[in-house]
């Protein structure tokens, strides 16, 4: 998780009531508009928001203001947290700007059409939309199907190429038929994803049946996963 400014607005009443930096070295250091700076400290924004002490919370010192105060060209670095809290894994569908949000239905249509082993769900993390939406744009009832033109989100810009890459990917391994390994028959997905060294090379080379079956479960938590969403 990037290391960001906590409250930029409560810590920029706090620096301007309580230092001699710079309307600048401030707006830069909480990511704010210099005249933003100078309407605090002329008491005409910011009204009502306590300041908060970014000595006290971590994220900066008094070394640091000290030196921004003795040259004016320098600028505030924050501190590094002394804890890394790890990012939460995003559950859900994938958020999007609202001004890419009418792009959605063609994007939807691009992704029928070009890739129908796509489950609803991964549509939706893709783009960031709803099972019934897509329900609707598959059966062509949605209410602006007429005017639909089918548009990659690539380049609409509501996924990555690797994103999608991945999904189609997944997509179609789970959809592929079993592959003979030896005298084992093996789910596809699980043979494309292991690594060739990992593979049994002859037949005289056994497979170790433990760690097979902890993939396959693996793989179906996460195909389970996706039929819930």
């Amino acid at each position: 998780m990037a290391n960001t400014l906590l409250m930029p607005k409560a810590t920029a009443v706090w620096l301007v009531d309580n230092t001699a930096l710079s309307f600048d070295q401030i707006a830069f250091f909480c990511h704010l508009h210099p005249l933003e700076v100078r309407a605090i400290a002329d008491g005409e924004a910011a009204q009502g928001i306590k300041g908060m002490d970014p000595i006290m919370n971590g994220q900066l010192t008094r070394d640091e203001i000290k030196r921004g105060e003795t040259d004016p060209n320098y600028r505030l670095k924050l501190n590094e947290p002394k804890v890394r809290v790890p990012e939460a894994k995003r559950r859900g569908g994938r958020y999007t700007p609202l001004s890419k949000r009418q792009d959605r239905p063609n994007a939807i249509l691009w992704l029928v059409r070009n890739h129908p082993e796509l489950k609803d769900a991964q549509i939706s993390r893709l783009v960031g939309t709803t099972k019934s939406t897509i329900e609707q744009i598959r059966n062509r009832t949605h209410w602006n199907s007429a005017s639909l033109a089918p548009m990659d989100p690539v380049t609409l810009g509501l996924c990555s190429q690797i994103d999608l890459d991945l999904e189609v990917q997944r997509a179609s391994s789970g959809r592929a038929p079993a592959a003979p390994v030896g005298d084992t028959l093996l789910p596809a997905a699980l043979t494309e994803r292991m690594p060739l060294e990992q593979a049994p090379k002859d037949e005289d080379e056994e497979l170790d049946a433990s760690k097979v079956f902890a993939k396959l479960s693996s793989l179906k938590r996460q195909d389970a996963e996706d039929d819930e969403e």
